[in-house]
């Protein structure tokens, strides 16, 4: 088996579990919570530190570091976000027909924490890696902020799958900023845009003077690319969003964190998730 088939499944693998596992911690017991919160801020601090240590190695180990790193840097991110913890200065439901230019600001409030967070970790990770040889740590945070930016933007437009099963019941109020319709117009763009980037990748990759370990970068970062590609196609296919991690879904849904931060619940906010979806089907 070669180095680019290793990373291939180093990738898919390394992204099915963390994604799993980031959905069935945030829905445990809130002491549970509260130390996956404590281990992940630990962990992301000491993937700052060998995002740095990594910059400067051109080795095939250094690629992998890089790549990891970055993951469990963008890990903090998500956990800290689907916790509850980071989130936005909004915390309740947009009011039924909301729309235009106040229906965004709204729904940026309600992320903007989240999205300052997720900025304030690119700008240490690029100052970390600024002018280093080894690049895969930052492309590959690169890469899940870019595709995920993308991913919210296609729901706050409109797609057939709103993914409503990844909320835990502490942000269902969420759902109220989607709009759920067939596809939206930045859809196309947005898919074409990161398969031409994936193309320019696999160009490098397949390039006779890439070295083995800068094959072995392109392959993590290409194939991350890649899978967010398909996570955006399951957006607007007919096809269950939730079955790759079903297994995390459901050991989680005992202990969802409705009771795990219930201090962060919206006070007298009451969620009807049936008329939020026949409201987003209406729109």
């Amino acid at each position: 088996m070669n180095d680019a088939a290793v990373a291939l499944g180093f990738a898919i693998f390394i992204w099915w579990f963390s994604t799993g596992i980031v959905i069935l911690l945030n829905r445990m017991s809130r002491s549970a919570v509260v130390l996956s919160l404590l281990l992940s801020s630990l962990l992301g601090a000491a993937a700052l530190v060998g995002l740095g240590h990594t910059a400067q190695q051109t080795s095939m180990t250094g690629a992998y570091c890089a790549f990891t790193c970055a993951l469990l840097a963008w890990g903090w991110n998500e956990l800290s976000f689907l916790t509850g913890w980071i989130t936005g200065p909004r915390t309740t439901a947009l009011p039924p027909g909301t729309t235009g230019w106040r229906r965004f600001v709204e729904s940026l409030r309600a992320v903007l924490w989240h999205e300052l967070a997720i900025l304030a970790v690119g700008l240490i990770i690029l100052a970390l890696t600024w002018d280093a040889p080894n690049q895969v740590g930052s492309a590959t945070y690169l890469v899940l902020w870019v595709m995920r930016t993308s991913a919210k933007l296609n729901l706050f437009f409109g797609v057939r799958n709103l993914s409503e099963a990844f909320l835990p019941s502490h942000l269902a109020y969420l759902q109220s900023f989607f709009r759920r319709r067939w596809m939206n117009a930045f859809f196309p763009f947005s898919v074409a845009a990161a398969s031409l980037c994936l193309l320019v990748l696999f160009s490098y990759a397949s390039s006779a003077a890439t070295t083995p370990a800068q094959v072995v970068g392109a392959t993590l970062v290409g194939t991350l690319l890649a899978l967010a590609i398909l996570e955006h196609l399951m957006l607007v296919l007919p096809l269950d969003t939730t079955a790759l991690w079903r297994w995390a879904i459901r050991r989680g849904k005992g202990a969802d964190t409705d009771q795990t931060f219930e201090a962060q619940k919206p006070t007298g906010l009451v969620v009807n998730l049936e008329k939020h979806d026949k409201l987003l089907q209406v729109r």
